[in-house]
């Protein structure tokens, strides 16, 4: 992380972090859907650790859910001092995208294969998350 990324104290932006995040995401979803994604909701993001201005950040992204047109995406930040080697997870959060037709409308994705039992527990999972994200979207309208 550079010096434009840092606050005062030399604290990382979460907004930035933010970022590089959706960027690993998405590219997660449009690999998986052959298709240009948008991001639609965004679980919530605590930072466990302070990222510092010199850390060299890893983010991986891999997908737990997928639904007709919306893939969830599991992403996973870890921030190391290249100098200590040490490596402290920041923080995990799961965005949801929706697939982009030609059209500009959500277009069907593939299936996600589930190979191992940890996939399979983290689907179960995730299908708990979007269940209550729907569920929390109809209040949002109704009220």
């Amino acid at each position: 992380m550079q010096p434009q990324d840092a606050n005062l104290y030399g604290n990382v932006h979460g907004g930035n972090v933010m970022k590089l995040m959706d960027e690993a995401g998405a590219s997660a979803a449009i690999r998986h859907a052959r298709a240009p994604v948008v991001t639609v909701a965004v679980d919530q993001v605590l930072f466990r650790e302070p990222i510092h201005l010199g850390d060299l950040l890893t983010v991986t992204a891999e997908l737990t859910y997928v639904g007709r047109t919306s893939m969830e995406v599991r992403i996973e930040v870890q921030a190391e001092n290249l100098v200590s080697r040490e490596v402290k997870h920041t923080n995990t959060a799961y965005f949801v995208y929706v697939a982009i037709g030609s059209d500009g409308r959500p277009a069907p994705v593939p299936p996600l294969r589930l190979d191992t039992d940890e996939q399979r527990r983290q689907w179960e999972a995730a299908e708990k998350r979007q269940a209550y994200r729907l569920a929390q979207r109809k209040i949002a309208k109704e009220g």
